[in-house]
């Protein structure tokens, strides 16, 4: 991914305070997966689908709860998929995942 990629997606360029830890057994977090999995979304057919709306939030929602960086890479991803046209079906479910979550638009 590149860094105008990474930044689009709203993710940080910067080094992480995990730099240390023993990285072999550690799970990428959570935000950088959800970023990740939406390239897919993107570069399959152009358009964001029901069903790969609920994995990008299966991911989130994991531990229970979206953090705030997982809040800004989603509310990335679904301003692009908006701006390229989503199905009234996935429109739905966006907005029903920003009241429910407290995505901004």
């Amino acid at each position: 991914m590149s860094n105008a990629h990474a930044v689009a997606m709203g993710l940080s360029c910067r080094s992480s305070d995990t730099r240390h830890k023993d990285m072999r057994m550690a799970r990428p977090q959570s935000h950088l997966e959800i970023a990740l999995a939406s390239i897919q979304v993107f570069t399959d057919d152009g358009r964001m689908d029901l069903q790969e709306l609920d994995r990008l939030l299966e991911l989130a929602l994991r531990d229970e709860t979206i953090d705030d960086d997982e809040k800004r890479v989603l509310a990335n991803i679904f301003a692009r998929a908006e701006r390229d046209g989503v199905a009234a079906d996935v429109a739905t479910r966006i907005g029903e995942a920003r009241r429910r979550h407290g995505i901004p638009a």
